[in-house]
């Protein structure tokens, strides 16, 4: 399997399993990574997602340029038949961690994007280096990256080529912690249980008003999110979270 999808109590976790290939993406993980992806949004009981790479040296080092490059060129213009992914196409207001171990370039980097939250290793290393061989980023990088930082840094990463380590993409805001690598995962965890300790339905409410009303005017997006708050106040988490803040206990959330 080119994604080793595992299920933690309330936590799926996705490994790219191709380190003999530094977990570059090929079509086999593409697909595979729909079906996982799929099955983690589709699933009542699993609440945080986290996605990794498998081994020490890489998180995904970027599109494998031998196997998927030439399928994409074959399909281009064709993009129904591409896989359906939080890159593009798939909606998922399920939070995703992305624990990045190593290099994390090109898809990789646009893998890392689509998550909510990146937590880096030391030895994280990050970019988007298509232009190096004449190509551009495909999956989100022009996209989301000069939504995250500065547009000038954006345009560096993207226009240049060249990656930048872990402190430099903590510094500009593209990672929130960073990490030595044998903490990396631990911290993951750490913070996706601290997400699964709060309402599963409103973090969900939440991730969907921020990416849906990025895009639109602030009037719109106040609308949005009055709509998904009113959405939120009937359910019944929302009265269990009242209640138990009232009575001074811990809430017991059921995502319903």
């Amino acid at each position: 399997m080119a994604i080793d999808y595992k299920k933690e109590g309330r936590i799926a976790i996705f490994t790219i399993n191709r380190p003999e290939a530094l977990n570059a993406m090929n079509v086999e993980a593409g697909r595979e990574l729909q079906q996982t992806m799929t099955d983690f949004r589709n699933d009542p009981d699993l609440w945080v997602g986290i996605i990794t790479g498998a081994g020490e040296k890489a998180f995904c080092a970027g599109a494998d340029i031998k196997d998927l490059l030439p399928f994409m060129k074959e399909h281009r213009g064709r993009l129904w038949e591409l896989p359906v992914t939080p890159m593009r196409g798939l909606e998922l207001w399920k939070p995703l961690i992305a624990a990045l171990n190593g290099y994390t370039l090109g898809g990789g980097l646009e893998i890392a994007l689509a998550c909510d939250i990146r937590i880096a290793s030391e030895n994280a290393r990050l970019g988007q280096p298509e232009v190096n061989i004449g190509m551009m980023p495909g999956a989100g990088g022009t996209q989301r990256l000069p939504r995250m930082v500065p547009w000038c840094k954006a345009a560096e990463l993207i226009l240049m080529g060249k990656p930048i380590d872990a402190q430099e993409a903590y510094r500009i805001g593209l990672v929130n912690k960073v990490v030595p690598l044998d903490k990396l995962m631990p911290t993951a965890r750490e913070w996706a249980e601290a997400i699964c300790q709060v309402g599963p339905l409103a973090v969900r409410a939440s991730k969907e008003a921020m990416i849906r009303g990025y895009g639109m005017t602030l009037e719109d997006g106040l609308r949005l999110e009055y709509s998904l708050v009113n959405y939120i106040m009937g359910t019944e988490d929302f009265t269990e979270g009242t209640t138990a803040f009232i009575e001074k206990r811990k809430p017991v959330y059921k995502g319903k």
